[in-house]
């Protein structure tokens, strides 16, 4: 296989593993363990995970203390107040919502790379970013009425939206980073810096969690998320991201809502309604525009 197609792959995994996670986290929090308590889970594991993993595998790479400002910012984004709005947000909400306002992604890396990266920005890229979030706010705004499986959807979609912006510039801080480290040596200082941005807002809920009383259903769901959903996808990305653009990177999150669905409505952790299909088709559709070739140019970028 070349490069671009082990990237591929790794990116297709991603979305899998993503997917999964919304029905295998709504499965734990907030019922069992807090949302802030499994994020602190999700980060105090999986960089003991690449901490040890580093001591074995890859080069041993010193990174100048210069650089840390610059990790400790897309740790921030990608690791700490991304999982922290999703894993809130998700307790609030529906598998199937959150997984719906996750495809805005590659509309806010469209926008982001154009103000930073210089990036053409054409018509119909345009039309597709006010179509994405004319969806994202129909989604948002008629969700309003708590349920057996989102107990304020509102707040809880708004913070996933939160999340979606904050991936989007860690993809385009991390795509940086990649080109000048390893991904063992990367991921090990995003999650330590992960780690201290998370404890103090998970450690009361973490330490709270009585493992001994939780069932083997739990721990499995716990476990996934932990090795799959977080240790998985973050090594599998950075793969990803090394070798893709960041605007390809993120349009492998437009398979998250599908398959998302299909498992929580398969597993009974959610439904779907025509809320959340027409707010889905105006995202997608968005999507698809900002990810149009055409060169009738809006905005060219001076180099």
């Amino acid at each position: 296989m070349t490069k671009r197609q082990v990237a591929l792959v790794c990116a297709t995994l991603v979305a899998l593993f993503y997917a999964i996670n919304f029905s295998s986290a709504k499965e734990v929090t907030p019922e069992h363990v807090g949302p802030f308590g499994l994020t602190w889970y999700r980060v105090i594991f999986t960089c003991a995970i690449f901490w040890i993993i580093s001591l074995f595998v890859g080069p041993k790479e010193k990174v100048p203390l210069k650089e840390m400002p610059l990790i400790a910012l897309a740790a921030f984004c990608g690791v700490g107040f991304n999982m922290i709005t999703f894993m809130w947000g998700l307790s609030l909400t529906t598998p199937i919502s959150a997984s719906v306002l996750m495809v805005t992604t590659p509309i806010i890396v469209v926008i982001l790379s154009a103000i930073f990266l210089k990036e053409h920005l054409t018509i119909i890229k345009v039309a597709g970013v006010a179509l994405g979030f004319v969806g994202a706010a129909l989604l948002i705004f008629l969700s309003t009425a708590p349920n057996k499986i989102g107990a304020d959807p509102t707040t809880g979609n708004v913070l996933v939206f939160l999340n979606c912006i904050s991936y989007a510039i860690y993809i385009l801080l991390a795509k940086k980073l990649t080109k000048k480290y390893n991904v063992f040596t990367l991921m090990k200082w995003l999650y330590l810096f992960g780690v201290i941005y998370i404890t103090p807002f998970g450690i009361q809920e973490g330490l709270a969690f009585e493992a001994g009383d939780a069932t083997a259903h739990v721990l499995w769901n716990i476990a996934y998320v932990v090795l799959f959903a977080t240790f998985g996808t973050y090594m599998l990305n950075i793969i990803a991201i090394r070798t893709l653009r960041p605007s390809v990177v993120a349009v492998f999150v437009y398979l998250q809502p599908l398959l998302a669905a299909l498992i929580a409505v398969g597993l009974g952790t959610d439904y779907m309604t025509w809320t959340k299909a027409g707010a889905g088709l105006l995202i997608f559709t968005g999507v698809y525009l900002t990810g149009s070739k055409s060169q009738k140019l809006l905005f060219v970028s001076k180099n």
